[in-house]
């Protein structure tokens, strides 16, 4: 059985580790690093996985490493970690969960050839729902792709998407995740505002969203026409988009997703190797 090294027990260190552990994954052959011992006790006593504080001794001897840590760490993370990896007997598959950062630079900052993948998860697979994109490197082999696919299904769904697609994966899934709640934090808003209790308003606006969530994945329709059949001529839902449309909802989100993907490119820009060219000649060099 692989060895899966998780460094960042953070919230998707452990939603991961949670997945793994329920699709049966034996949680002894999964050790998890944090910079707390105590929050690597947690996880320990909570899913029987290995902690630990040392990142390169978690990597030893590990067939996947998941990076579970901020976008900023990553490529200290791996200058950190290169040496250990490289001492490997096989190939360890390097898997980044951290928005932003290219392919490229993570290949740059360990020894030549090492496989990388680069995921952008959210945060529904803290509930076994996530939405996992995945976009290999180039020394990454088919059957490494694979089973780190499978790896990642035990968390929720998995698609295959090119690099240069990643700065709209993570507006439209990375993110959206927070659309959704701050739009159910509206509405719970606007109920308590025409006179419902909050409790009363964070049912109705939390379980009208889950089963919307849930019409929207199961029920073969599109998001247009589930739509239309909420929406009686001249009824009440019909006002009520009215008031939306002509508010700018679309607009917000088209300028709201051109935002985030905006942003996610400078996270890879900042990090990104030098291209031919890009260094100026020191006068008198």
């Amino acid at each position: 059985m692989t060895n899966i090294a998780v460094i960042g027990g953070g919230k998707i260190g452990e939603a991961l580790i949670s997945g793994l552990v329920n699709a049966n994954v034996d949680p002894q052959s999964i050790t998890v690093t944090n910079r707390r011992p105590e929050r690597g006790q947690e996880l320990r006593e909570a899913y029987g996985v290995r902690d630990s504080t040392d990142n390169q001794q978690a990597v030893e001897g590990a067939g996947v490493v998941f990076l579970c840590v901020k976008p900023k760490h990553i490529v200290d993370l791996l200058g950190e970690i290169s040496d250990s990896l490289d001492g490997n007997d096989t190939a360890t598959v390097l898997v980044s969960m951290a928005a932003g950062i290219p392919l490229a630079s993570m290949e740059d900052a360990v020894v030549a050839g090492t496989p990388v993948i680069r995921v952008m998860p959210n945060t529904p697979m803290l509930v076994g729902r996530g939405m996992n994109a995945v976009a290999p490197g180039r020394f990454v082999t088919e059957d490494q792709l694979a089973e780190v696919t499978e790896l990642l299904s035990s968390v929720g769904e998995v698609v295959p998407v090119e690099e240069s697609d990643m700065d709209a994966v993570t507006a439209l899934a990375g993110s959206s995740p927070a659309y959704f709640f701050l739009v159910a934090e509206s509405l719970i808003d606007a109920g308590v505002s025409l006179g419902l209790t909050r409790d009363v308003a964070e049912k109705l606006v939390t379980t009208s969203a889950a089963g919307a969530g849930q019409m929207l994945a199961d029920s073969g329709s599109d998001p247009a026409t589930l739509r239309a059949n909420v929406s009686s001529p001249a009824g009440t839902t019909v006002a009520a988009l009215r008031e939306l449309e002509e508010s700018g909802i679309r607009g917000a989100f088209f300028r709201a997703t051109e935002a985030c993907a905006q942003r996610s490119a400078e996270l890879g820009e900042a990090v990104a190797p030098p291209r031919p060219g890009d260094y100026e000649e020191i006068p008198g060099t």
